[in-house]
């Protein structure tokens, strides 16, 4: 496996450009977007999954190229509303092996899935229990938030245990919510803001075992979501896993909309896992 955990690429043909993700230590790349001749695109995927021994390919893919895609072995796994400034997108995925495109929990999943959407949705957030305070995060913290997560996860997809990492995606515009308790940071939750296409990435939700009893997540949910609409962010999005009905629950009653799955899609734990889409648009919001 390549050393660097992941790198991100503006990739310029003659014949297309792309916005390229080459993520090492998932084994995947991913391309969130791209114009030009969908052929050029095939060839380059092909070139780059063999060199690097990639066994998934993301493609995050405007409706109009969805078919030609379909013709060289991608397939459907989630429908994203209104991701590039409203205009909707698909997530397809091509997969290299039979272990990567094959998931042993699928069905289970699925029942989880149809036993969280048959409950009412309900935003309410929960009261802030004694003792605890909601604020936004800011650099100095990077070293108590990389804590929490080396706590929470023994992996994770991004290297979220370097403080050094933390301060790189506060300087690129990512933001943070944290939930405190005596000084300690107990819960905490991130937006990964994407400017260009004026949408967000919910993520890096954590919370120390002895405080999952207090909703702490849908409250910081719920301030991420009132700093994007500051910020004119109507676009949010979550992918959670799939084996957690707690955060699948959340982003349900939060009013977020189920999109799909990703097989496989990043290592968490101990092993890949699958991810599930939650998409919500925040123009709506209670204020």
């Amino acid at each position: 496996m390549n050393d660097t955990y992941f790198e991100n690429a503006a990739v310029q043909t003659a014949n297309f450009s792309a916005d390229v993700y080459f993520d090492y230590f998932n084994e995947r790349m991913r391309i969130d977007d791209f114009r030009g001749d969908p052929s050029a695109l095939w060839n380059y995927i092909e070139e780059k999954t063999n060199e690097h021994a990639f066994a998934k390919v993301i493609l995050k893919c405007r409706n109009e190229y969805v078919s030609f895609f379909l013709q060289h072995g991608f397939v459907p796994e989630a429908y994203f509303k209104g991701y590039y400034n409203g205009s909707d997108c698909q997530f397809l995925s091509r997969f290299f092996t039979n272990e990567r495109r094959n998931s042993c929990h699928w069905a289970a999943e699925d029942a989880t899935v149809s036993q969280i959407l048959q409950k009412e949705q309900n935003d309410t957030v929960p009261p802030l229990a004694e003792g605890i305070t909601i604020r936004l995060a800011v650099e100095k913290d990077a070293s108590s938030l990389a804590a929490l997560y080396g706590t929470v996860f023994k992996v994770y997809p991004t290297p979220m245990n370097d403080p050094a990492y933390i301060i790189k995606v506060m300087k690129e515009g990512t933001v943070f919510y944290c939930a405190e308790k005596e000084g300690e940071i107990v819960s905490a939750a991130s937006a990964e803001i994407l400017v260009k296409y004026h949408n967000a990435e919910l993520t890096d939700c954590a919370t120390l075992e002895d405080y999952r009893k207090y909703g702490l997540m849908k409250i910081l949910i719920a301030h991420l979501e009132e700093e994007l609409v500051s910020r004119s962010i109507y676009c949010a999005y979550s992918l959670a896993r799939a084996l957690s009905f707690g955060m699948n629950a959340v982003f349900h009653q939060r009013g977020y909309t189920y999109g799909g799955r990703l097989a496989n899609n990043c290592i968490i734990f101990e092993d890949y896992e699958d991810m599930n889409l939650w998409v919500k648009d925040l123009s709506n919001i209670k204020r």
